[in-house]
């Protein structure tokens, strides 16, 4: 098993340079090169999927199958999707028709940034570092990678095989996690301190949990993965060189259920979304809102859900995994200590195997410790509302990263349906009413891994996006271009150059000046852009004809019939 190294500080700026020269050297430009890095990607992956899982069974306690299903499909999907799409990304596109520009043949390209700085957290240190590298590749862009130490074996592992399948003058690693305590008393660790301080072209990122002391001041604020406050150091740092920055943050995910759902398939999603990889996913359930009279009647059927997914208790499962660290553990564990609602099931700790009981706890108020920050660990609150009206209501007084409802309109494949059902109406009436990064029916935290979506935040919950095309677009710039030919001027832009003349600038501005659209309680009137364009199309062709029919021309266009 790899043994984690930790790079030492005044290496990382050399380690910057020989990556920034690296994508200076143009190589990154080819296609094929991008595909090929694309493709070794997943077979760093594919080569070594035991050692990924002992790694992560190791780090995180977590099971196998999770560590397939949650890591490394995923990112097997957006090497496919990158690899079968960068071509079509990258290539030139032509803007849309204007008789007015077409002849200058307008266009953009999608260029890269440059080198790249991704900063992953330990809940996904695959999906959440390899994926946006993926689309980094595809950009045309050199990375730095920088996994979490709390995942040590992980990213010894990635530190061990990413020079062995990428090109090392290109992607490089760094690990390492001194703490230090910045000025605002928020503890950051000294590494990202030194990378924050260089200039990257672009900053992906995706947070890291601080592992703080019970005791420091600071130890209720610091409390998951995507902290506000981490990323505020991170956009501060980055406004310096005005680098621009993607990031992932998390939130409170609320589960609005509707009474007439389809209970076993609800609570079975509901519960897996909650106790997958120890509920340390951004987009995992953190509370359900639920009506009054329905709230006995759900809670009863995720007991029997409990009850089918851990027969002999989940302390006993080998398929829960366990919290990352103590710090962690004893974060969640204060929340469970403070709330005035009642636990339903679970509710047992052992910090030091940093376990948690997969927990209900319902009647839990607005108010209440469960509510005040993200749990980011398999405890589920359930708050009781009058109506749906009133879970918008209550949805809204927050900020929240995905919003996810369940309704009862299932077909028996599992898929849900977009149709005609009455039902589909409460579905939409809260989607249409709330904000989020993301909004699921009938499903939870699988959003993240659909095929060609993106993933991302809005407001406190993050900017930007990292997974398929629209993160290829995050790590890349769009270059305008236009060719203007000189006949050009004889027509329409030859007016723009003194000394005016009042009949050449006529021409040019209806050319150029297009009609605002008609004013609101009128009917529209013919534009003379319109007019001269027409004319101008006319002179265009007339000109084509006249080229067509010179001397020595004549039979070159007929031969092309």
């Amino acid at each position: 098993m790899s043994q984690l190294t930790y790079t030492p500080i005044d290496e990382i700026p050399k380690i910057l340079e020989e990556v920034r020269r690296g994508f200076r050297s143009g190589k990154a430009k080819s296609i094929a090169y991008r595909k090929e890095q694309i493709a070794q990607v997943g077979y760093l992956l594919q080569d070594h999927a035991e050692r990924w899982k002992e790694a992560f069974l190791a780090d995180l306690g977590r099971p196998p199958s999770e560590t397939e299903l949650l890591d490394l499909s995923p990112v097997f999907s957006e090497v496919r999707l990158a690899y079968d799409n960068v071509e079509k990304w990258a290539k030139p596109q032509r803007a849309p028709f204007s008789l007015n520009w077409f002849a200058m043949s307008p266009t953009t390209k999608a260029e890269p940034k440059g080198v790249v700085l991704i900063i992953a957290p330990f809940n996904f240190p695959l999906f959440l570092l390899l994926s946006p590298l993926v689309s980094a590749i595809a950009g045309g862009n050199a990375a730095v990678l920088k996994p979490s130490e709390m995942t040590p074996v992980a990213s010894a592992l990635l530190a061990e095989l990413v020079p062995q399948y990428l090109d090392p003058e290109l992607y490089r690693v760094i690990n390492g996690g001194v703490p230090e305590t910045t000025k605002a008393g928020i503890p950051i660790f000294q590494r990202e301190i030194i990378v924050l301080e260089l200039q990257w072209d672009h900053i992906l990122y995706t947070g890291w949990f601080m592992p703080v002391p019970d005791a420091a001041p600071y130890s209720k604020v610091l409390s998951s993965i995507g902290n506000g406050r981490i990323a505020r150091i991170v956009s501060a740092a980055a406004a310096k060189h005005l680098t621009p920055v993607t990031t992932e943050l998390g939130g409170k995910n609320p589960v609005v259920i509707d009474p007439k759902c389809d209970l076993k398939t609800t609570t079975r999603r509901i519960l897996w979304g909650k106790t997958s990889n120890a509920g340390q996913i951004c987009l995992s359930p953190d509370y359900v809102l639920v009506p009054k009279d329905f709230q006995d009647t759900f809670v009863n059927a995720m007991k029997e859900t409990f009850d089918a997914f851990y027969p002999d208790g989940p302390a006993k499962s080998d398929s829960l995994s366990r919290i990352v660290t103590e710090a962690h553990t004893n974060r969640i564990k204060r929340l469970l200590d403070e709330t005035k609602g009642t636990v339903v099931f679970g509710g047992e700790v052992d910090v030091s195997k940093k376990y948690i009981a997969p927990t209900l706890v319902k009647d839990v108020a607005a108010d209440d410790s469960l509510m005040s920050e993200e749990i980011f660990g398999p405890v589920l609150a359930v708050v009781p509302v009058k109506d749906v009206d009133e879970a918008i209501e209550f949805i809204n007084e927050r900020q929240e990263t995905c919003l996810e409802a369940c309704d009862n309109k299932f077909i028996s494949k599992g898929i849900f349906r977009r149709s005609f059902s009455i039902m589909w109406c409460n579905v939409h009436l809260v989607f249409d009413n709330t904000e989020s990064g993301s909004a699921v029916a009938n499903e939870v935290v699988i959003q993240a891994g659909a095929y060609g979506l993106p993933v991302g935040g809005i407001g406190p919950s993050g900017s930007g996006y990292y997974t398929g095309k629209h993160a290829f677009d995050q790590f890349t710039h769009v270059r305008t271009s236009l060719n203007n030919p000189s006949w050009v001027d004889t027509i329409a832009f030859g007016g723009r150059f003194p000394p005016y003349r009042p009949g050449a600038m006529k021409m040019a501005k209806s050319v150029l000046f297009p009609p605002l659209p008609p004013r609101p309680g009128k009917k529209a009137a013919a534009s003379a852009s319109k007019r001269w364009g027409f004319w101008l199309l006319v002179a265009l062709v007339g000109a084509a004809s006249a080229l067509l029919t010179k001397p020595g021309r004549r039979a070159v266009a007929q031969l092309k019939l």
